[in-house]
């Protein structure tokens, strides 16, 4: 008797411990409702949008997998700014060219803020370059911009690199003979080789376990990223923490992902010669120990790691993405990729492709530019977030609140772009076949939170396409249907696809 009664009131703690939790998630969430009526309701200027539901705001008229696609919709009905909101989350929406200039230019500093959303929250912490704000992203910046600048980004040195890794990349396609294969891996990992130089000074195989399982680590958090369930941690983190899902799995990838980062550098440190810096986590240890207030408040082991990642992810995922929907696109359309082909054979023949042919090869250099405009990669961009209250195009806009320069809606646009729809190369083509530069094309963002690599990313997405070119007429496997929708993801990237590469040598 005296065990069932033991177990009985276990139990009865336990339903009145859980009854307890729900009805605090309960009120809490209907405080936050309240708090955010109180905030945004007062502002009579404050972007239209579609009604919200309570607490869960406008999530049921979302597609909360490709947001960018409801936002477009929404955006006929309420313009061109717009507000809707993600369960508890107000958010303002910035479409079009002319929107998103006249926010990230000419209203730089009202819009260079990023949100604090508690999924990066929890390990960034307001490190690295990507999600950080203040004096320590403006710190941050500088260092990267000037220390990618040392180590060759935009000079001969970092494009011999690249040709030099696009060579080992053609020897690991041509090896399939002609046989079909996914392209997936060995193009993050070409990627990923120039980065990693810049970073380390290192150079790994493609199959080389410790890149494997590094590039294995982002594809697959990019991935979860997309999930729906992962886009309301941002909303409901105190809730959700307690619930299993994919966003247990996003930070354990992270885990180890920084494990690794600190393994590395915390070696690195050991051998480091400060009259000998080799790269960019030299620069960063040799800053760490200049003895000034700065090297304490900023160059600290935390921004490091969030730094590292930072740019170990963004300079592997959007230019190999951006890589595999050239391929894919080139199967597409043989036409197109006959026409690439001919200027190659007319400007380098067999030479190696080198960045001052670009002038040369203006349908080559048109293409590339189209592979980027529809591949459409950062749909949404990165969010932005507001520095201080700003009236905008007649629309009041607090402190804090969460924007969204949509970048799909500058790349489609039909005032700047003829077919927007479709993959038309002559986007970026004047009548007499001259390369013509298109001003609505930014898919690295534009202002001060611009991609920091885009220099480089340039040189990487001419050079490894004109290679590949040079060397592979690229086919289906036979009968195999192109599908051109993107994959579930953060990015836009392509469905799984293999490739036959046919020599041309």
């Amino acid at each position: 008797m005296m065990l069932c009664s033991r177990r009985d009131s276990t139990e009865l703690t336990f339903t009145m411990d859980l009854a307890t939790i729900l009805f605090s998630v309960i009120v809490i969430l209907f405080l936050a409702k309240v708090f955010m009526n109180q905030k945004y309701g007062n502002y009579k200027n404050f972007p239209p949008g579609p009604t919200p539901l309570p607490i869960i705001g406008n999530i049921l008229t979302l597609d909360l997998s490709k947001p960018h696609i409801s936002f477009m919709e929404l955006s006929m009905k309420y313009g061109p700014v717009f507000s809707v909101q993600m369960a508890l989350t107000k958010v303002v929406v910035l479409c079009g060219y002319e929107v998103l200039k006249d926010a990230l230019i000419n209203h730089a500093d009202a819009f260079a803020d990023r949100p604090r959303a508690p999924i990066v929250a929890k390990f960034s912490k307001n490190n690295g370059v990507i999600f950080a704000n203040g004096e320590n992203w403006k710190v941050m910046r500088r260092f990267t911009l000037s220390t990618l600048r040392d180590y060759g980004m935009g000079k001969r040195t970092i494009e011999n690199k690249i040709t030099e890794e696009a060579e080992y990349l053609v020897e690991k396609f041509r090896s399939y003979e002609g046989k079909p294969f996914d392209n997936l891996t060995s193009i993050n990992a070409a990627v990923a080789n120039i980065i990693v130089a810049i970073l380390l000074s290192k150079r790994y195989d493609y199959e080389d376990p410790i890149i494997q399982r590094l590039m294995g680590l982002i594809n697959e958090n990019l991935r979860l990223f997309g999930n729906p369930w992962v886009r309301l941690y941002n909303s409901f983190s105190t809730l959700m923490d307690f619930l299993p899902g994919p966003h247990r799995k996003v930070f354990q990838n992270i885990r180890e992902f920084q494990k690794f980062i600190r393994a590395t550098f915390t070696k690195q440190k050991k051998e480091l010669d400060v009259n000998d810096q080799r790269n960019l986590v030299d620069a960063f240890l040799t800053k760490q120990q200049e003895g000034k207030s700065e090297s304490t408040e900023y160059y600290h082991n935390d921004n490091l790691t969030a730094l590292v990642a930072d740019l170990f992810g963004a300079g592997m995922e959007t230019t190999s993405t951006t890589l595999r929907w050239g391929l894919l696109l080139m199967m597409k359309y043989p036409e197109i990729q006959q026409k690439v082909h001919n200027e190659i054979e007319r400007v380098i023949g067999s030479a190696q492709p080198q960045m001052e042919h670009r002038k040369q090869m203006p349908y080559t250099d048109a293409v590339v530019h189209e592979i980027q405009r529809f591949g459409d990669i950062a749909p949404t961009n990165v969010p932005h977030a507001t520095s201080e209250d700003v009236t905008f195009r007649g629309y009041f806009i607090p402190k804090g609140t969460l924007v969204f320069p949509l970048l799909h809606s500058a790349l489609r646009e039909r005032t700047y772009f003829e077919k927007p729809d479709e993959f038309y190369p002559e986007h970026f083509l004047d009548c007499e076949g001259n390369f013509k530069k298109n001003e609505a094309f930014i898919p690295f963002s534009i202002g001060k939170r611009s991609c920091a690599g885009e220099t480089l990313a340039k040189m990487e997405l001419f050079l490894f396409f004109t290679t590949l070119l040079q060397n592979f007429t690229f086919k289906p496997v036979p009968e195999a249907k192109l599908d051109l929708t993107p994959a579930l993801g953060v990015t836009n990237s392509p469905q799984p696809f293999e490739i036959c590469a046919i020599s041309r040598r």
